[in-house]
């Protein structure tokens, strides 16, 4: 792979100011058909890009695969907006002076997108940053993670071949990608900063992008609470699900659960019993649960957080061993809430299970972090369902499944330190562009 020079990352971000005249001018019926044949070459393609993403990622196969149909639903779905992205038309004869007048509001695009994208996610959080901008007609210039930027060249080749200018979709991949993250921050050139990663990077380039219209995906410690008024062993099986994906590499993976005391002791039993059983190994491997970690320096990063909750007074339920970037899941509970286990994103397959006296209880240990992304509520009690709702400070609650559920359709996107702005195709188009009021008279 060839690294992009500063020069020649300038030179795309000129490239696409150039085009953003041509983008901004296609029809609905254009966008539409160009992120049709999108998804369809994504479905045509599936097993290609489901290999790299498993060879690139570091993701079990069976995963890899879902995440290239999600890929093909996030493009499908930004088809179906670009046709009913539409305006409003305003009564403005509300006084005598303004008789005989109405307004059309639309909204227009900002100008063309800077995007980064983590390594996590390399074909669907690409997805995501250039389906909506496609929808309004503006161009994109995206920095891939460095460790995933195979994923997201393929996918350029398949945008281009589909109707997509060249110079629309311009994809960085630098040696030193500090320097061209400062610059898509940086150049006043691109309106919108759209990045996905880590809270400390995001928050930092925010601060280069005062001038921007920013959004920020940056994770968190996502919760769950089980309560009295559920089905514990559902909860339990999607617990092992939500904490242990992907080996935790998940911005909503689950952390930190919550039980009632009542069901704290089963709860802890069977979820151990399960996660127990899960079987590591090659990613390759149609039956892998759990593969590598993206590097070993993650590995032993999540190990020695481990280590550290221990020796604070953590206790453990389960520990496996680590062998280079392989690390075992494990378990724990008694965790200080100043360990970084409870206080940062692990983003590993850790998960602390803690037992809580009351519902209000568990809904106050969520919100005593600085993250804020989502929340899985295991509960059928209805008032119990609103009161999650109303007092969870999150940005979706999730209601009888875990925080890692995500529609593609739904707005994305959290409180605190978790972000700002929302991801979905609806709600980016929206970040993408601004309302513009045309005034009539009669």
């Amino acid at each position: 792979m060839k690294f992009t020079t500063l020069a020649e990352a300038d030179a795309a971000l000129t490239a696409a100011v150039a085009c953003f005249d041509q983008t901004r001018k296609l029809s609905s019926a254009e966008r539409h058909a160009i992120l049709t044949a999108i998804s369809a070459g994504l479905q045509d393609q599936r097993e290609a890009f489901a290999q790299l993403l498993c060879a690139e990622a570091k993701k079990p196969i069976r995963d890899a695969r879902v995440e290239v149909d999600r890929a093909a639903l996030t493009f499908s779905l930004a088809a179906d907006e670009a046709r009913r992205f539409g305006g409003e038309l305003l009564p403005l004869d509300l006084s005598a002076a303004a008789v005989g007048r109405m307004g059309l509001v639309r909204r227009f695009p900002l100008g063309p997108i800077a995007a980064v994208t983590p390594f996590n996610f390399p074909l669907n959080l690409v997805a995501h940053k250039v389906a909506p901008a496609i929808a309004v007609g503006a161009p994109v210039v995206l920095k891939p993670a460095e460790k995933t930027p195979q994923t997201a060249l393929k996918l350029q080749e398949l945008v281009h071949a589909c109707g997509w200018p060249e110079a629309a979709f311009a994809v960085l991949t630098p040696e030193t990608p500090q320097e061209i993250g400062h610059l898509l921050a940086d150049d006043p050139r691109l309106p919108v900063f759209s990045f996905t990663g880590s809270d400390t990077v995001g928050w930092a380039l925010k601060q280069r992008a005062t001038k921007k219209r920013v959004i920020l995906e940056l994770g968190g410690n996502a919760a769950v609470l089980v309560d009295h008024a559920s089905k514990v062993e559902h909860a339990v099986g999607r617990c092992v699900v939500g904490g242990f994906a992907y080996s935790g590499q998940v911005c909503i993976s689950v952390q930190r659960i919550f039980v009632v005391e009542n069901y704290f002791e089963a709860f802890c039993a069977d979820l151990v019993a399960r996660v127990r059983a899960l079987k590591l190994g090659d990613p390759a491997d149609e039956t892998t649960d759990l593969g590598p970690m993206i590097t070993e320096d993650a590995a032993i990063r999540v190990e020695q957080w481990v280590e550290q909750a221990k020796a604070a007074g953590a206790r453990v339920l389960l520990q496996g061993p680590r062998d280079g970037a392989l690390l075992a899941p494990s378990i724990l509970t008694a965790v200080p809430t100043d360990q970084p286990l409870v206080r940062d994103e692990v983003f590993g397959p850790v998960v602390i299970v803690e037992p809580v006296a009351s519902f209000d209880e568990g809904i106050a240990r969520i919100n005593a972090s600085r993250f804020g992304l989502q929340a899985g509520v295991f509960t059928y009690d209805m008032r119990r369902v609103l009161q999650a709702h109303q007092e969870l400070e999150v940005g979706g609650v999730i209601i009888n499944d875990v925080p890692t559920f995500r529609s593609d359709a739904m707005p994305y996107g959290g409180e605190g330190d978790s972000g700002v702005g929302r991801e979905g195709i609806r709600w980016t188009m929206d970040e993408y562009t601004s309302p513009r009021v045309l005034v009539l008279s009669a």
